[in-house]
């Protein structure tokens, strides 16, 4: 199967790049799967239900979330009727909405989408290896699901390389996200995983992690904060990794996407 992971959409620009690019993309390259990071999606500080439901209108077959998952206040209320809408799995009990999620794709196959939060430079969470493992356990890859995504919501290089060991053979992707910088070590683990430290982000280059690049350069600079982050404006990247399974949902071909904006374009070759 085919499947695209779109990395964290910032603000009005993201969105609007990954809802103009994302139905031709589906269609051109016969995508069985699409998962967006949409943690920063609203003003850059989390999602919104119809910013939700236009991802999924889009072509998006699941959303994911991070350290924003609950920024905006609806998403306390809405994510417990939003089936495709995943917050990290290492949340306290309690928390709302889903940590994984089965989800049926519009071409029909079943793919584990699980989204966990790191620990390192991060909000404490709960181990978020112990979590994997069980999210992973419940559904085995081949057994109950066609394909096994995870979103890996952390800091740190270590921790992101050490977690997609530790995912090798049980998940057909480990994708990393939360840095919004794309880094160029894709490729396929031992075990037939998956994997990139960082898919980037989808929004304003010309920026600082897609915000506005005056008040960081503040802040760097002075010491002093004069105002809020904004997302920043300008043309719009598309950022993304394109994954391709065998029929026992381990990934044989792997390769990265941007498309538009600031970045050199880069579009996988095998589709």
């Amino acid at each position: 199967m085919r499947i695209l992971f779109l990395g964290d959409v910032v603000g009005r620009v993201g969105r609007q790049v990954v809802l103009d690019e994302l139905p031709g993309l589906r269609k051109a390259w016969s995508l069985d799967c699409v998962v967006v990071n949409g943690e920063n999606a609203a003003g850059g500080f989390g999602i919104t239900e119809s910013i939700y439901e236009e991802f999924l209108a889009a072509g998006a077959d699941a959303v994911t979330l991070g350290n924003h998952a609950f920024d905006q206040r609806e998403a306390l209320v809405f994510i417990e009727r939003a089936p495709r809408l995943v917050r990290p799995a290492n949340y306290p009990a309690g928390t709302p909405g889903r940590g994984a999620a089965l989800v049926e794709t519009q071409s029909g196959v079943r793919v584990l989408v699980v989204n966990v939060m790191g620990r390192t430079f991060m909000d404490p969470m709960d181990d978020p290896f112990a979590a994997i493992d069980r999210e992973l356990d419940a559904a085995p890859l081949g057994l109950v699901c066609d394909a096994a995504l995870v979103d890996f919501h952390a800091e740190t290089t270590s921790e992101k390389q050490a977690f997609g060991h530790w995912c090798d053979g049980r998940a057909s992707l480990v994708i990393g996200t939360h840095t919004h910088v794309p880094t160029a070590d894709h490729r396929i683990l031992p075990g037939g995983t998956a994997y990139m430290t960082d898919v980037g982000m989808c929004g304003a280059y010309d920026g600082v992690i897609g915000m506005d690049k005056e008040e960081p350069l503040r802040r760097f600079t002075r010491k002093i904060g004069s105002s809020r982050f904004e997302p920043a404006t300008g043309p719009g990247t598309l950022s993304g990794l394109a994954v391709e399974t065998d029929a026992n949902g381990r990934a044989v071909k792997v390769a990265p996407v941007r498309i538009g904006g600031l970045l050199e374009p880069v579009l996988p070759a095998f589709w």
